[in-house]
This record gives structure tokens, C-alpha cells and sequence, in this order.
């Protein structure tokens, strides 16, 4: 790791937080840097406050959980796609080649179909990733073994399954009602997010990223190979399934609560990798900051562009395709 490298990953961490505090100002409700300033102050001293109510509603009721969330989401998905390039040895390999995002949008879908409530539904998405997951985990057992091939190849099989049974879902759905809301949701949005959403999210996701940053180190044996990493004393069959439950924790909350929003845990490992290089222990933090920076700013970008809100599945697509294109020329494939 260069002198350069070294400053970059010390200097990440700034840039999620300064994207944070300037997110505050984006919005239809438009708030000063000095009113937030003393808003925000006013929690910590005593202020008489001289604003009115609708600016605290607007500020700790709408915008901070929306930019926790797109924060949270954010570093999940790219650690979560960071610690599967890493173990699948593979630089195409995103969080839901397991099938988890398949698994959690029909699990919305039959949510919706049932209630529509949005408990019911976040439920329902977590619990069909989750099961997504363990059903291509189960599969792929050969010998007690799991070799990456048929993880991968399970995980299409899964994946398949599950995106049929939404095909079903949608089109059994009545078309005046629930068919749009399960077509909005899978577009992804955090528009809807409360705080009652980050603290019911919040904790699995942090335990699972929490997880993969205790195991990061050992992420760099695994992507050599299993044989080089068991000659090294890694137990790789308990590795890997400490990597694939904490990283199906982790996407399997973020969908659930915000849809499926795809390129984020693809791209952002690419880009921690041309800052700060191949190293697992420095990656994985770095994928998080910029994952959490990303997020962030297409979130801004959503709320602001145009009158009615865009979806952010469909700007990560269009900023995130064109970008790995990019990266891809740049870089002529050499991501090690």
C-alpha cells in the first residue's frame, strides 16, 4: 500500500459525513446552514427556538433517517459486494448472485399481495432473502463442501426461481393497485422511510457489516484460492459461511426497506480498489465510506432533479453502467 493509498483511506471517512451534513439543505422544504445549525445545536444546549415546528419535523422526522438509511444502505451493499469479490475471486460478482434480492422482491411482492402494510412487507422481504440464500447455500453443499462453482451456479438456480414466483406475483396482481406498488418498490426508493424503518433496520445491518470487518483480513487468503487458504490454517467452509450470512444480513435488511437498488455493490468495491488497492482490510472500510458517499448523492440527485421523485434503481443503472464501462477501459480488467 502507497503513501498515497495510506491517505486516501485515513481521508475517506471525512467524505460520507461532509455529504451528509450538505444532503440536509436538498429537499422541497429549503433550510439555511445557519437554521440547521442551530436546530441541530438546540439538541445539545439550551436555544430558544424562533422557528417554527415544521423545520424540526423536517429535519429529524424526514431528512436524518432518509440520510442515515441511504448511508447505511449504501456501505452495506458495497462491503457486502467487496467481501463477495473477494471470496468468489470474481470482480463481476454482486451481492445478490446468492439470490437474495430475487428471494426479497418476491417476499415484498407477497407482502403487498397480503396486506400491503409496510411491517408485513419489510418482514416478508427479509425473510425470502434470507431463505433465498440458505436454499443456494444448501444446494451448493457437495462433500461437505462448498465448492464457488456451485455456489454460483445454485445461486442462478435460486435467483431464477424466485424472479419467476415475482413474474407470478405481479401478474396475478390487480392492476389498479397492488401492481404498481410492487413495480414501485422493486424500482427502489427512500422516500418512504421513517424512523421507525431505521431502527428496526438498522441493527441487523450493522451487525452484519460489523461481521465482515472482524473477518477482512482473512477475506485476502480466501480470494487466493481454497487450497492456498487452508494450507495457511483458514477453516474456509466456516469462512465462507461467515461471509455469506453476514453479507445476506446485511442486503437481505437493505432491500427490504428500500427495494432493490442494483450497480451499488458491483461498482463502488472497483472504485475502493483503484484508491486504495486489493487489501481486504483496507477495502472493505473503504467500500463502506464510498458506498454510504454514493448512495448518498444519488439520493440528492433523486429528490432534486425533476418534480416527482426518480426512483434510485434507475439512477444507480444509468450512473453506475456507464461508469464500470468507463472503469473497465481504464483499467483493461486488471482489478488485482
Amino acid at each position: 500500500m502507497t503513501k498515497k493509498q495510506k491517505t486516501i483511506a485515513i481521508l475517506l471517512p471525512i467524505l460520507p459525513l461532509t455529504i451528509a451534513l450538505l444532503s440536509f439543505f436538498f429537499g422541497r422544504y429549503p433550510i439555511s446552514p445557519m437554521l440547521l445549525i442551530r436546530v441541530l445545536a438546540s439538541r445539545v444546549v439550551h436555544i430558544t427556538p424562533d422557528w417554527p415546528s415544521t423545520v424540526e419535523t423536517v429535519i429529524f422526522n424526514i431528512r436524518l433517517p432518509r440520510i442515515l438509511m441511504a448511508m447505511g444502505v449504501g456501505a452495506g451493499l458495497a462491503i457486502s459486494g467487496a467481501a463477495f469479490q473477494g471470496m468468489f475471486q470474481n470482480p463481476l460478482v454482486s451481492p445478490d448472485i446468492l439470490g437474495v434480492t430475487a428471494g426479497a422482491g418476491f417476499g415484498a411482492a407477497l407482502g403487498i399481495l397480503i396486506s400491503g402494510n409496510s411491517i408485513t412487507i419489510q418482514v416478508f422481504a427479509l425473510g425470502f432473502g434470507i431463505l433465498a440464500v440458505a436454499l443456494s447455500y444448501t444446494i451448493s453443499r457437495v462433500y461437505k463442501t462448498t465448492p464457488t462453482l456451485m455456489l454460483v451456479l445454485s445461486g442462478i438456480v435460486i435467483g431464477a426461481i424466485f424472479s419467476a414466483l415475482l413474474s407470478l406475483a405481479k401478474y396475478v396482481a390487480d392492476p389498479n393497485q397492488k401492481l404498481p406498488a410492487i413495480v414501485f418498490w422493486l424500482m427502489g426508493s427512500l422516500a418512504a422511510i421513517s424512523k421507525r424503518d431505521f431502527i428496526t433496520t438498522a441493527p441487523p445491518m450493522l451487525l452484519g457489516m460489523v461481521g465482515l470487518l472482524a473477518v477482512r483480513w482473512r477475506i485476502n487468503l480466501l480470494s487466493m484460492g481454497d487450497e492456498v487458504a487452508q494450507s495457511l490454517g483458514v477453516r474456509t467452509e466456516r469462512l465462507k459461511a461467515i461471509v455469506i450470512i453476514c453479507s445476506t444480513v446485511v442486503t437481505a435488511s437493505a432491500v427490504s426497506v428500500c427495494g432493490i437498488i442494483g450497480w451499488v455493490g458491483l461498482v463502488i468495491p472497483h472504485v475502493g480498489r483503484m484508491l486504495v488497492g486489493p487489501d481486504h482490510k483496507v477495502l472493505l472500510p473503504a467500500s463502506m465510506a464510498l458506498g454510504a458517499t454514493y448512495l448518498l448523492v444519488i439520493d440528492n440527485l433523486a429528490r432534486t432533479i425533476t418534480s416527482a421523485e426518480i426512483p434510485l434503481g434507475i439512477l444507480t443503472a444509468i450512473v453506475g453502467a456507464p461508469f464500470f464501462a468507463f472503469m473497465l477501459r481504464k483499467t483493461q480488467g486488471g482489478w488485482r
